[in-house]
């Protein structure tokens, strides 16, 4: 599965992501945690 197909699966079912995430440069957060958010954002 290519990198478009899986971001277009993701976009069509919310139930696949379970938890938020940032995927980055450098980096990725897994879950909430606002300030860390803040940070990166």
């Amino acid at each position: 599965m290519s990198e478009a197909e899986q971001f277009e699966l993701l976009a069509s079912d919310g139930m696949l992501v379970k938890r938020p995430l940032l995927v980055g440069d450098g980096f990725v957060l897994v879950g909430f945690k606002e300030d860390e958010w803040k940070a990166r954002v």
